[in-house]
């Protein structure tokens, strides 16, 4: 059993064993330093009253909950029940989650943006706030709309293209489902055995279900040809991480989720594309998936890839960028076979 929690650490030997854990490692101090508070923030939820309405998802849970992804995600994406933050609105419409008119969607988003917001004020920052201060935290939580922010004291200075702030970000327009169990633990753990680290156990959406969700957003981005904020082509890079492995082999077969994951971004992520018309979730998993980019997005999305590599998010050495893309080609012919 490990003799020492880290948190109980004085600072100087916190540093220490997140420097000897980067030896083992090979990654840097800081970034499993970020991890330690990516994990302490979703502690934080896990211990709350609400959890059995939270469902992480993400990069960040093909990395920690799966190990699909060898790339540091280093922010939180949790999604609260529209069941349970929307229980009247669905209800009155006959226990049915997606709304069935383009004027109910934009009531219903409207609603739970509100409740949303107010929800994060009024439970989930108090929640990550007395989660701390019960642990000893010297970590600051703040909320804007429908995030937290968790800054915190680093260790160390220089952390490169990361920064020492965790944001969670929350969503309201889904279930979560299909979802199980996983244990998250922080990546220093396994290199130091004598010292307790933090760890959470929450409801994590299905990979399968991931992969759906970054191959649509990857389509969006192919129709629409313009970026769209920095490390857009992280969803690229995990899509052929999935492929590699039983969840994207589980996705490929699994044909209901992927109409699933369709109808409801057709009614709650209705996109256009470069042209002005109505992107087709529909067909983009029915025959019609693009995952390759035209030129000049092709260049755009090469740039930001190269960002993402050069500031060590990805923990291997990274792939060329036209490999990941011949992959990603791969992967869009065989969806649309």
């Amino acid at each position: 059993m490990p003799e020492q929690s880290f948190q109980g650490l004085p600072e100087d030997d916190r540093r220490e064993a997140l420097l000897v854990a980067a030896g083992r490692s090979g990654r840097p101090a800081y970034l499993l330093e970020k991890d330690l508070w990516v994990v302490w923030t979703l502690s934080a939820l896990v211990g709350a009253s609400f959890n059995h309405a939270l469902t992480f998802k993400g990069g960040t849970s093909l990395s920690k909950a799966y190990r699909a992804i060898r790339r540091f995600s280093e922010d939180l994406d949790i999604t609260y029940d529209i069941r349970t933050i929307a229980a009247d609105l669905v209800a009155d419409n006959g226990g049915e989650v997606i709304p069935s008119t383009r004027n109910q969607e934009r009531r219903w988003s409207r609603i739970i943006r509100e409740r949303l917001a107010q929800w994060v004020i009024e439970q989930a920052l108090p929640a990550i706030g007395a989660h701390f201060d019960d642990a000893g935290l010297d970590a600051q939580a703040r909320a804007d709309g429908d995030r937290v922010f968790v800054t915190y004291q680093p260790l160390f200075q220089d952390y490169g293209f990361v920064r020492p702030k965790v944001m969670v970000e929350f969503g309201a327009r889904s279930t979560g489902d299909p979802r199980e169990k996983r244990l998250i633990e922080c990546d220093a753990a396994i290199h130091l055995a004598e010292i307790a680290f933090p760890s959470a156990r929450p409801h994590v959406m299905l990979a399968e279900r991931t992969f759906w969700e970054k191959a649509t957003a990857a389509h969006v981005f192919c129709r629409q040809q313009r970026i769209r904020g920095d490390r857009l082509s992280r969803h690229w890079y995990d899509l052929i991480r999935l492929d590699e492995i039983e969840y994207g082999t589980r996705a490929l077969a699994d044909r209901d989720l992927a109409l699933d994951v369709a109808r409801h971004k057709a009614v709650f992520f209705r996109e256009n594309d470069a042209n002005g018309n109505v992107i087709d979730y529909t067909a983009a998993v029915s025959g019609d998936l693009q995952l390759v980019p035209e030129a000049p997005a092709l260049g755009e999305l090469a740039d930001d890839y190269a960002r993402m590599a050069a500031g060590g998010m990805l923990l291997d050495d990274a792939e060329e960028f036209e490999a990941v893309m011949e992959r990603c080609a791969d992967i869009q012919a065989r969806v649309n076979r």
